[in-house]
């Protein structure tokens, strides 16, 4: 199997419990400690096996990591591990899932190759929001329910405000007319996508 490492925790004598997001569901592993096992850590992509025992997790075992182009990139893994982080807390309580977010990680981590990490997941971000039914593109203030003509900000979920009711950052109304409808953020300036980042890490 396949998966991406969503969550760990450690637990007695430095064994783990390991959450994997697979194609189909989302695994909660047990891993033993010790020396020979080669190294995990959130965000890695792993080929895996399972073996059931009498406990009620299955044991992690034959792990291998499998790379990525730009692993060794601290800044672009960083951003990366931070947004798989996300997942396990959207996704824990949910055991058959669809494939749509494994292969949407899939689909990222060969965008991010060549694009900036941070517009890369943005994007990628946009698409699951628009799968889940939650991208609301209609301009309507989350807070006040009245038009937004101007003065538009965008708060957790990417939800348009006025940026008066949330005393939010005031974004260009044409740009965000330009996201919501391209789902690109070609218009946005450096700090721009920082700014709608630091939204995305309040949570999916």
């Amino acid at each position: 199997m396949q998966g991406y490492i969503i969550d760990i925790k450690a637990v007695k004598d430095d064994d783990l419990i390991v959450s994997i997001l697979a194609e189909n569901e989302v695994l909660t592993t047990y891993r033993f400690y010790g020396a020979r096992h080669s190294n995990i850590n959130i965000g890695y992509k792993i080929d895996f096996e399972l073996e059931n025992t009498r406990s009620t997790i299955p044991r992690l075992k034959d792990v291998i990591q499998l790379g990525f182009p730009w692993i060794l990139d601290n800044e672009k893994m960083y951003c990366w591990q931070r947004y798989i982080k996300l997942f396990y807390p959207h996704l824990k309580d949910i055991e058959e899932i669809d494939p749509f977010y494994f292969y949407a990680l899939e689909n990222l981590v060969h965008v991010m190759i060549k694009q900036n990490a941070l517009r890369a997941i943005c994007e990628s971000y946009i698409s699951l929001l628009e799968y889940e039914g939650r991208f609301h593109t209609d301009f309507e203030c989350l807070i006040c329910e009245s038009e937004i003509t101007q003065d538009v900000s965008i708060v957790r979920g990417f939800l348009p405000t006025h940026a008066k009711c949330t005393y939010s950052k005031i974004l260009d109304i044409k740009k965000v007319q330009e996201l919501f409808e391209k789902k690109k953020l070609i218009s946005f300036n450096d700090s721009e996508v920082e700014y709608l980042w630091d939204i995305l890490l309040q949570g999916l």
